[in-house]
């Protein structure tokens, strides 16, 4: 593309080669003719007057579209669907009388949105099992890794690594089962006509529905559609596209809780997303290793949860059968949300395959904090032998805000040595030592990682390779 020229940089820097190509003027203008092959075969087979050889004229120029003959047309009548119906009925001239015969622009425009929906979410299909794929790996190879747990980003019990990822893989779990739900219930719109009443085509079968019903179960079936809706105004539903667009929010918004995370933990050095041999962290500061790729997918995923904000407000304010004021804001915010949430998962699968864990790092910051985690269950064992839980409680507050003054005066923790001084616990230090190791405060973590990840094995079976093509 000349650089003169704007081009989005969801095309040009993000996204796969599969949905560019999907969402092409090329592939989506072919669909239309598909649509008008199969609405001109279906009418033919129902006894309408069209020939057997007019469909196969048809069928054999649905790729060689003349594009210029299109465009010259639409400058000419305003009207993009028209334009192309005269492009093609000069490419197939014995059928040209015949093309779009009952049906109204919004058969193959919105039949053709979604096939492409379809087809899309199958794909990020593929690129969220891969991502989950990566998790699952990795939360089972740290499953029983103990690191600092944090709430309110304030150091808390102990989790494992393992269980941390575990919390990540959920959340896109998640997002699988609602992407299933949309591909499963998703309907087609078929050839319904201009008012969803399918009155021009009582008048060409003469008044026999079920021909009509055969018509777009025949429609559907050669696009893969088991229904169509029930009902339906000129376009199909636009809550359809909201359900679509929202799926896709979830997605950005579970990306963007694990690459937040991971944004964290690299600030610590617990974690740290790949990082090649040349990469430059700061044009200034020479020594950084910044968390460039996980930033991306927190940006990215905040665009796409915007973007998801378009649907529900086309939705609202379609009028009666139709209005057309939802064209160009769907025209837009559909395939970039696609894109963008391609883009996302492309990113993630990145991160996740290269995942580094800085082991020491993570050791050292739990053992830090250890003396302050393990303080309820010496208070535990003190009570045994015979102390006050009340008293044992005040004595820990009082030992534990002296020992963190002096750490943040940059002295050594020596909580365990105040603790040991004193009475009221009657226990040694070599007694408060053998219980300063993480793993016996990080609870069934390894149990719950191993059950959830023998659930998710069957998910994961047919999980596409991480894409190798992808270039950060």
């Amino acid at each position: 593309m000349s650089k003169d020229v704007y081009e989005s940089p969801l095309a040009s820097r993000y996204a796969s080669p599969y949905l560019l190509r999907l969402f092409s003027p090329d592939t989506r203008y072919q669909t239309w003719r598909r649509l008008w092959v199969a609405l001109a075969r279906a009418e033919q087979e129902l006894g309408l007057p069209i020939t057997a050889e007019q469909v196969a004229e048809l069928e054999a120029h649905i790729t060689d579209i003349d594009y210029a003959a299109a465009e010259r047309r639409e400058h000419e009548v305003r009207h993009d669907v028209m334009a192309h119906v005269y492009a093609y009925g000069l490419a197939a001239p014995s059928a040209a009388g015949i093309i779009h015969l009952g049906a109204t622009s919004c058969y193959v425009t919105d039949n053709a949105d979604l096939i492409l929906y379809r087809d899309a979410l199958r794909y990020l299909r593929g690129q969220l099992l891969a991502v989950m794929k990566n998790l699952s790996a990795f939360a089972r190879q740290y499953a029983a890794t103990p690191t600092l747990g944090y709430t309110h980003y304030q150091p808390a019990q102990p989790v494992t690594v393992g269980k941390r990822a575990a919390l990540w893989l959920q959340d896109f779990r998640s997002d699988l089962d609602e992407l299933d739900f949309v591909l499963a219930t998703l309907p087609f719109l078929g050839c319904r006509g201009t008012t969803g009443t399918e009155a021009s085509f009582l008048d060409l079968f003469e008044g026999d529905g079920a021909k009509i019903d055969e018509m777009n179960r025949r429609i559907a079936a050669e696009f893969g559609f088991e229904r169509c809706f029930p009902v339906c105004g000129q376009t199909y539903p636009r809550k359809v596209d909201s359900r679509i667009l929202g799926c896709l929010s979830a997605i950005g918004q579970s990306a963007y809780r694990m690459a937040n995370d991971i944004r964290l933990l690299q600030h610590d050095r617990q974690v740290e997303e790949p990082f090649e041999k040349s990469q430059i962290g700061s044009s200034a500061m020479a020594y950084k290793r910044n968390p460039m790729r996980s930033e991306r997918i927190c940006s990215l995923s905040r665009y796409l949860m915007a973007d998801a904000m378009n649907a529900p407000m086309t939705a609202s304010t379609q009028w009666m059968e139709r209005t057309l004021d939802d064209s160009a804001n769907r025209r837009i915010s559909l395939p970039e949300g696609f894109l963008c949430a391609d883009a996302v998962l492309r990113l993630c699968q990145n991160v996740t395959n290269g995942l580094h864990v800085n082991e020491k790092i993570v050791d050292r910051t739990i053992r830090e904090y250890l003396p302050f985690l393990a303080t309820e269950n010496i208070m535990m064992e003190a009570v045994k032998r015979g102390g006050s839980r009340q008293e044992l409680h005040e004595r820990i507050r009082v030992h534990s805000m002296a020992a963190t003054a002096r750490m943040k005066e940059g002295e050594p923790c020596d909580l365990l040595d105040r603790l040991a001084a004193d009475p009221a616990f009657g226990m040694t230090r070599a007694e408060l030592d053998a219980v300063m190791d993480p793993q016996l405060y990080i609870g069934r973590c390894q149990e719950q990682v191993e059950r959830f990840l023998a659930e998710c094995e069957p998910l994961l079976a047919g999980a596409p390779e991480t894409d190798g093509s992808i270039q950060i």
